[in-house]
């Protein structure tokens, strides 16, 4: 068998040896580095497509950041939530904490 390489790098027979063995003896699931996108709320989210103007685009992008939000989806997403939970006595503010 040829040389084994990961990421470029040379491995040892031993080595590989001693990863299926790791493998075979099992993982602690809850150790072990999630995948994917973290959720966005409660259960598995759904991709909305929304078109906005460039200045309604812009002043989003200003008030996420000066709310300290790490992006758009979440600048957005925080905005819904205020506006469809306003009946509910709900703040932005308590909505915003929770994103943080």
């Amino acid at each position: 068998m040829g040389e084994q390489k990961v990421n470029g790098q040379g491995v040892s027979d031993e080595q590989i040896q001693a990863w299926a063995d790791e493998a075979e003896a099992g993982y602690d699931v809850s150790r072990l580095r999630r995948r994917g996108r973290p959720s966005a709320g409660e259960g598995p989210g759904r991709v909305v497509p929304v078109r906005l103007d460039a200045r309604t685009l812009a002043a989003l992008n200003e008030r996420a950041q000066a709310e300290g939000l790490m992006n758009r989806s979440e600048a957005i997403r925080a905005a819904v939530r205020a506006w469809a939970h306003v009946a509910c006595g709900s703040t932005t503010r308590q909505y915003l904490d929770l994103l943080t």
